[in-house]
């Protein structure tokens, strides 16, 4: 199915890997014009390189920190020089450290908040003006499962995660007027280098191998296996594409079924 993002700018948040590279990999597949982001430049030049591969759509890139507070004003000003317009934002960010609650600083409290939800904040109200020169404009804000059901030592990401989904909700009541659709995708255990991450934390824990804790947890999801980058790209692409033109205010779980509420 043509999902209709040919020609479409979009600009992805934490994209030189991970969940929002292979997103940007999806988008360019439907033709469309992205922006990818990373902190690192060497990061971001290789991964514009592989993408560059793509026959189909065009891709450039931005260095920065979403976490600098004078990020979303540079972004603005490349992205209104460049193209004059944007068409969807995907704001993304780099997880939060694990830890159980007393071995959590008011330091790494802060840290969190600039990281995982300040930065999606700044980031929607720069873009705004340049998401209203748009007839097709959204804003996807990638979160987590934990949003609904807490996961074990990661008290910082089911906290500070789910702010973003009341900013998303929030802004879906109050700009659908102006045409723009505002959601959130909730990824489960996917396989990327941030779960790798979690996985050698646990391990160390609990005394055992990483390969260990990987299987265990995907003997969690009803499907027996953690997922693709690929299949959490498939669903953000369709969000953010004009099929989804009455998808608003929606927080979609991309989890294998790992959350256990019936809502």
């Amino acid at each position: 199915m043509d999902l209709l993002l040919a020609g479409k700018i979009i600009f992805i948040a934490g994209s030189s890997q991970g969940l929002g590279y292979a997103t940007a990999e999806t988008l360019l597949n439907e033709k469309a014009i992205v922006v990818i982001n990373g902190r690192s430049q060497e990061k971001l030049e290789k991964a514009v390189e592989k993408l560059s591969r793509n026959k189909y759509g065009s891709v450039f890139p931005f260095t920065g920190d979403v976490a600098d507070t004078n990020f979303p004003s540079k972004l603005f000003e490349f992205i209104k020089s460049k193209f004059g317009k944007l068409d969807v934002l995907i704001t993304n960010s780099g997880g939060p450290a694990p830890g159980a609650f007393e071995s959590i600083s008011d330091e790494s409290w802060y840290n969190t908040l600039e990281l995982s939800f300040l930065s999606h904040v700044r980031l929607i109200r720069a873009m705004l003006p340049l998401l209203r020169f748009s007839e097709t404009a959204n804003v996807l804000t990638v979160t987590s499962y934990s949003v609904k059901q807490p996961i074990p030592n990661l008290i910082l990401s089911n906290s500070i995660r789910a702010a973003t989904i009341g900013l998303t909700k929030t802004l879906a009541l109050e700009l659908g007027k102006d045409g723009i659709r505002f959601n959130s995708i909730l990824p489960g255990w996917t396989k990327t280098e941030r779960v790798k991450s979690l996985m050698e934390n646990r391990a160390q824990l609990n005394n055992s191998s990483v390969e260990d804790e990987i299987a265990k947890q995907a003997l969690e999801s009803p499907l027996g296996r953690m997922a693709e980058p690929e299949e959490f790209a498939n669903v953000a692409a369709f969000l953010v594409s004009p099929r989804a033109s009455y998808l608003t205010g929606t927080m979609l779980s991309v989890d294998g079924g790992m959350v256990k509420g019936i809502l």
